[in-house]
């Protein structure tokens, strides 16, 4: 499988091609972002207020880095379970960020927003901190610093992978995966 290179921020036209499965490797700016901190955008975005960076075109990781060793730019940074930013996930997707990165399925609410919206959910592998601390080129803390590890960051990244998972057409690759291999009597049952 060849990866399909990506650099953000990123269009429609590029989430339009990409499908449930596809390998990406991403490279320019992303955003570190956990609950709290969507839970204080979207409160912002209620209010009117501005965020602390423009969410058009943007890519959010589900992640809250480890500190970093001497030299390095970032410690281990892992994908934090995507469920838990279901709640804020549309409004930001109808601000106009196209991507999030995490691990974890989405919920029904945050599918349809992706297609109406023209999103893409990726996920990373977990487990894999170490390794995607390597493609953290530089990283700051850009907004929320009281929220310590959860504060937003924004990472320079080169070829961070990532798999989509849930695409503009509603694929969806965890049911997809499951659908391959299940073999019952009613598939339905299992959404196959």
């Amino acid at each position: 499988m060849s990866a399909i290179r990506i650099t953000t921020p990123i269009d429609e036209s590029v989430v339009e091609n990409l499908k449930a499965g596809d390998l990406v490797l991403i490279s320019g700016v992303i955003y570190t972002a956990r609950d709290a901190a969507h839970k204080r955008m979207v409160e912002a975005l209620e209010r009117g207020e501005e965020l602390p960076f423009d969410l058009r075109g943007q890519v959010i990781y589900y992640a809250g880095p480890a500190p970093a060793r001497p030299g390095k730019p970032i410690g281990s940074v892992g994908p934090t379970t995507s469920y838990r930013m279901d709640p804020y996930a549309p409004k930001l997707l109808e601000a106009g960020l196209k991507g999030m990165i995490g691990k974890g399925s989405r919920s029904r609410e945050v599918i349809e927003a992706i297609k109406k919206f023209k999103g893409v959910y990726f996920g990373a592998v977990g487990g894999a901190a170490a390794y995607l601390a390597r493609c953290v080129k530089s990283a700051e803390i850009i907004a929320y610093e009281d929220l310590g590890p959860e504060a937003v960051r924004r990472l320079v990244v080169e070829d961070f992978p990532a798999f989509v998972i849930n695409d503009i057409h509603g694929n969806d690759l965890y049911r997809m995966g499951r659908c391959k291999y299940i073999e019952v009597e009613n598939p339905a049952l299992f959404g196959c």
